[in-house]
């Protein structure tokens, strides 16, 4: 036998990482981190099938997180981290006017046309 524990699902040879336990009396279903050995009453789940477990009508799933696990990034921290790197792709000049509302005109500049710009010679 194998000392790898296996999903319980059908098919499934993937590797278990959690453990689902019913609780009748309460109607819920326990998941959690993978027990230390097979319990008969237990279902060992891999990855997979514990993130996309559903439970029946009317039972509540409640998930035991396991404390070594890294935290997922919220979609807070995915915006703020594009927000850094926008920020880091401007140009210095450009960014110090953006972040006061409002540009100051270059005094070489003479005409703009979307994003061309029309320059005075420096000797003028």
């Amino acid at each position: 036998m194998s000392p790898v524990r296996r999903c319980s699902r059908t098919a499934c040879g993937r590797p278990a990482v959690a453990t689902l336990t019913y609780v009748y009396a309460d109607s819920t279903a326990v998941l959690g981190p993978l027990a230390t050995y097979a319990e008969p009453h237990c279902y060992d789940l891999c990855a997979e099938h514990s993130e996309r477990l559903t439970a029946p009508r009317g039972w509540e799933v409640v998930r035991l997180t396991d404390g070594s696990a890294p935290p997922r990034p919220s979609g807070d921290d995915l915006e703020a981290l594009a927000n850094a790197v926008r920020e880091a792709g401007r140009p210095q000049g450009r960014a110090a006017e953006a972040q006061n509302g409002r540009r100051t005109a270059d005094p070489l500049e003479v005409a703009r046309r979307g994003h061309l710009r029309v320059l005075r010679s420096p000797e003028n």
